[in-house]
């Protein structure tokens, strides 16, 4: 049984709405959780695709709603824009607040998978909690957004979970999701310290677990067929020894997924911000409405 909406705050968006919701979760481990959603004034005559962001570390569900710049175009494209939290909160396990950059950590740093280690299984479980409670939920809510066209974008450490689920969906043969992009995305996150604090945290099999079925620099690798990803990132970036995107390109190049396919593209002089979010943040809504109008 899907959980409950309960309305925190709604806004007039670009003659559209931006309304928080409040969860209590039962992939969390019945917590309680928040998310926004955008929904563009088209919604009013049918239902509209929608476009799923994910936070990085540090992040809440609010980061990508108030700052990214995506509404915009979002509004004028009539796709809506689902932002999830970025990690559980409240479930109190020893050490969850002890690292800014796992668990709890500074803000959020669930990492967008399904724990394996017992300590942490009942509650860091961000996995299902975007791919399938989120959706379950709107959806028994009534609201006007049609899950079958989908896509999924993000920065960071939400850049690595929007590269992992679309990759995985794809792999598994479910197609959940259209395109993907990402800003600034930690590629290969088994070979950087973020990456494998992460897995040896929530993974019972650690950074193999992780290796296997988290990093999208060997997901790439096992797609058969066509895919549709966008990658930025800026020279200025202070982050990129954690984020490797010439190995997820030499990845998806050596199994064949040529530059229609996949492109990186590499900006001068900016950083790991918002800032370079919203400069760019035109071009992914625009590059997603491609896939999900059509």
């Amino acid at each position: 049984m899907a959980a409950t909406l309960e309305t925190v705050s709604s806004s007039k968006h670009h003659e559209g709405t931006l309304t928080k919701y409040k969860i209590r979760s039962i992939v969390l481990g019945d917590l309680d959780t928040q998310f926004n959603l955008f929904l563009p004034a088209n919604a009013a005559q049918g239902k509209v695709p929608v476009l799923v962001y994910l936070a990085g570390l540090t992040c809440t569900e609010d980061n990508g709603a108030q700052k990214g710049g995506f509404m915009r175009d979002a509004a004028t494209e009539g796709i809506a824009i689902l932002f999830p939290d970025t990690s559980p909160r409240g479930a109190g396990i020893e050490d969850e607040t002890a690292a800014w950059d796992f668990g709890v950590g500074k803000s959020g740093a669930g990492f967008y998978l399904n724990a394996t280690r017992s300590k942490w299984s009942k509650h860091y479980n961000m996995l299902d909690h975007v791919t399938k409670e989120l959706p379950a939920v709107i959806e028994a809510a009534g609201i006007p957004i049609d899950f079958s066209r989908q896509s999924i974008f993000g920065h960071s450490m939400g850049g690595h979970g929007a590269l992992t689920i679309y990759l995985n969906s794809l792999i598994l043969g479910a197609k959940q999701y259209r395109s993907c992009s990402a800003f600034s995305p930690i590629c290969e996150p088994s070979a950087v310290p973020w990456g494998q604090k992460a897995f040896r945290g929530y993974l019972a099999g650690g950074v193999e677990e992780g290796k296997a079925n988290y990093d999208a620099s060997v997901l790439v690798g096992k797609v058969k067929g066509a895919i549709n990803i966008l990658i930025d990132y800026g020279t200025a970036d202070t982050f990129l020894y954690q984020l490797h995107p010439e190995v997820f390109l030499k990845a998806a190049r050596d199994a064949g997924h040529d530059e229609v396919q996949v492109r990186v593209r590499c900006h001068e002089g900016y950083d790991h911000s918002y800032y370079f979010i919203s400069s760019f943040a035109s071009d992914h809504i625009h590059f997603h409405a491609n896939f999900l109008k059509a």
